[in-house]
């Protein structure tokens, strides 16, 4: 794929970024150019061993031969500070997980093409994989004793079929079969269209064999966790109605002697990821009572091992639970939960009290500025915690801190042989008082390298997608290349997005787009109280959630020289019956049914108003998009251009909705939008004009 074949033929951009390759005679750009996202390094999942004196961890590069983001498995010495990787040579590892005593661990990998879950022995640096996979194995965890593993797979089912097709002559071409669909979710974003069949559980001995199935039926079944030896704990939706009701789950326990299932749970909402104390009678679990709210944070429970005495802990904790870990006395846990822009890491007692023990975790990725992180605990009376530390300047590194929360440490500085001879953006923080009902608005802004408060710059308005979630303060290449190409870039968290209490998130149920509009104004309004940004020189794009808002923008104003809508929803009622989350959609969401009442979906949706838009628009979207389908975006497309709006239709060839899995595609999505902005850009117009007349 090259990047002049990503926008229409016939349509010329200006792109304004500049090249890292220098010509013999000049030296290299200081400026975080296009190809720069191929130099940059982030570190996931980082794994803790049992003793506490070693991390593994998923070291991600940019691959630029295959153009894809790879992993490889490190381990850190923490006596030593040695920083090596684990299996030499291995690329696309994943999931690395220390067997009970420390001496082995598994991981997930790839060999021509095929999916693995290998085993490593830490005395001889020797591995193998476990079985002979024809599906991709996730979700592997270690049996108490270390001597199974168990883990999730797709099994294949039956298609439907009405007819039996006769068979074609021996040399024949005949069209393929038909494919018959009778589910309602029948495609993904990042599957495609789906075969018939359903994830399941399996148990395998990790001296190696054939993967014993442990589950069965229509209903997906996974997140396995070892009750003891000889009991897994799932997690599923089994209901009959489960394509309606998607949110739906329950845990249930499996006795691997008969493999009877029995269910722990059996209220209306999700019951997921349980965790097992260290003495085995205890449960710990995530859910909440199914409210059908478009937004519902998530609580911690705790039930004995036979799913009696369920009962909620820290009841009164402001956020969303996430990821769960038992400290190794049983006498505590430690949750992750978004907080304010950033992940932090809480211990709660089994009396309800809660200490943070360490924040700042997030910016697990390269792309835009999403908080993502992941954290675990070492056994042992001094416990220590591994997690994933987010900087502004630079991606995600590998830190360990004591439980106590004293002693954090930061181990790697993947980044070190580039960042610090770039001229990189500062960050700075900013809070506004929404000019809607004056709520605490946070955000953050990227200033170019030149950057001076005298009202000259143009600005770029990001936002975010979701819209349930959260930016914050963390390294994007996205928001590195637009400052590095002068543009002061800010971004923010406005009514609807998680991380500053349930009651926020829900500013927005059922009025999605809203009062976030005025939110983003605000944000904007103070740039331009600040001289941190021209007037006449402002851009907005968003990807998801943030291309509907962009999409709705310009249906309400037009203070934006042009805009660039990424994979948008354009039209709630398209969405709800034809995207891959469309259940959610109309159940959550819309509450109301399309057929009965169709303004509920119009009366949020751009298309609605798309009579109202003069702003010069550019739509990006996969071509393999089925979160925010591409017919999604067409219709903005082609409203606009019925309408003599200067518009033009972005395709990214392959493309999920995730644009920025591929490098390649981070980089033409961001420089195309930069193309379009500055063909727009007044600043640029009377530079052309400028130079035009000298010559």
């Amino acid at each position: 794929m090259t990047f002049r074949h990503i926008l229409l033929a016939g349509v010329s951009v200006m792109l304004a970024a500049g090249s890292a390759v220098a010509k013999d005679d000049e030296a290299p750009s200081r400026r975080f150019t296009a190809d720069r996202v191929f130099d940059m390094e982030y570190a996931t999942d980082p794994q803790v061993s049992p003793d506490g004196k070693r991390i593994a961890y998923v070291r991600h590069s940019m691959d630029r031969m295959t153009d894809k983001d790879t992993g490889q498995i490190w381990v850190i010495d923490l006596a030593t500070g040695s920083n090596r990787p684990l299996v030499s040579g291995s690329t696309g590892a994943s999931s690395p997980r220390w067997s009970p005593d420390g001496t082995r661990l598994i991981y997930a990998t790839a060999t021509d093409g095929k999916p693995e879950v290998r085993l490593l022995y830490l005395d001889s640096g020797r591995s193998f994989p476990l079985a002979q996979f024809l599906e991709g194995p996730s979700e592997a965890v270690w049996s108490p004793d270390g001597k199974h593993v168990a883990f999730s797979m797709f099994v294949k089912g039956e298609a439907p079929s009405f007819a039996k097709a006769p068979t074609p002559p021996e040399g024949a071409t005949w069209n393929d079969g038909v494919k018959v669909i009778d589910k309602l979710t029948f495609r993904f974003d990042g599957a495609g269209y789906l075969e018939y069949g359903a994830t399941q559980v399996f148990v395998l001995p990790v001296d190696g064999g054939t993967p014993r199935q442990v589950t069965f039926g229509d209903a997906e079944m996974q997140s396995p966790e070892w009750l003891d030896n000889d009991t897994l704990l799932v997690s599923g939706n089994t209901a009959e109605d489960r394509d309606l009701d998607p949110v739906e789950s329950e845990i249930y326990a499996v006795e691997l002697a008969d493999l009877s299932i029995k269910p722990l749970t059996t209220r209306d909402g999700p019951d997921t990821s349980p965790v097992v104390s260290p003495d085995g009678k205890t449960i710990a679990y995530r859910g909440f009572d199914d409210k059908t709210l478009s937004y519902q944070q998530a609580d911690l429970y705790l039930m004995d091992a036979d799913g009696s005495n369920q009962r909620p802990l820290a009841a009164d904790f402001a956020g969303d639970i996430g990821e769960t870990v038992w400290a190794p006395d049983g006498k505590s846990l430690f949750v992750m939960s978004e907080d304010h822009g950033v992940l932090s890491v809480y211990k709660i007692n089994l009396n309800g009290k809660v200490s943070q023990v360490v924040t700042g975790l997030g910016g697990a990725s390269i792309g835009r500025p999403y908080a993502d992180g992941s954290f675990s605990v070492s056994g042992g009376k001094k416990p220590v915690i591994a997690y994933t530390a987010g900087f502004t300047d630079k991606p995600s590194e590998i830190a360990v801190i004591g439980a106590n929360g004293k002693d954090a440490k930061v181990l790697t500085d993947l980044n070190a042989d580039v960042l610090p001879y770039l001229d990189m953006a500062r960050i700075e923080e900013v809070k506004v008082s929404s000019k809607h009902d004056g709520k605490e608005i946070e955000a953050w802004v990227a200033l170019p390298p030149d950057f001076k408060a005298d009202g000259s710059f143009p600005l770029i308005l990001e936002i975010h997608g979701g819209p349930y979630s959260m930016y914050g303060p963390f390294f994007a290449s996205e928001i590195q290349r637009y400052a590095a190409e002068g543009y002061v870039t800010i971004w923010s968290n406005p009514r609807g997005s998680t991380g500053y209490g349930e009651d926020f998130a829900l500013e927005i149920d059922q009025a999605y787009p809203g009062h976030d509009y005025d939110d983003l104004m605000t944000v904007v309004d103070e740039m331009v109280a600040r001289k941190y940004a021209d007037p006449e020189r402002l851009f907005v794009t968003g990807g998801s959630g943030g291309g509907i808002l962009t999409a709705w923008i310009v249906t309400q104003t037009d203070r934006f020289v042009a805009a660039a809508s990424v994979k948008p929803v354009i039209n709630w009622m398209t969405m709800a019956l034809a995207g891959d989350i469309a259940q959610v959609v109309r159940r959550h969401w819309i509450r109301a049914e399309p057929w009965s009442d169709p303004e509920a979906f119009l009366k949020h949706s751009p298309i609605r108003f798309v009579d109202k838009v003069v702003t010069p628009t550019m739509i990006v979207v996969g071509e393999e998009d089925y979160r925010t389908p591409a017919w999604e975006a067409e219709q903005f497309y082609t409203a606009l251009k019925m309408r003599g709006v200067d518009t033009v239709y972005v395709r990214v060839p392959g493309s999920p909705h995730y644009i920025a899995s591929r490098p390649s595609r981070l980089i033409a999505k961001t420089d195309n939008i930069m193309g379009w902005f500055a063909k727009y850009d007044p600043a640029k117009k009377d530079e052309a004009k400028e130079k035009a007349g000298d010559e």
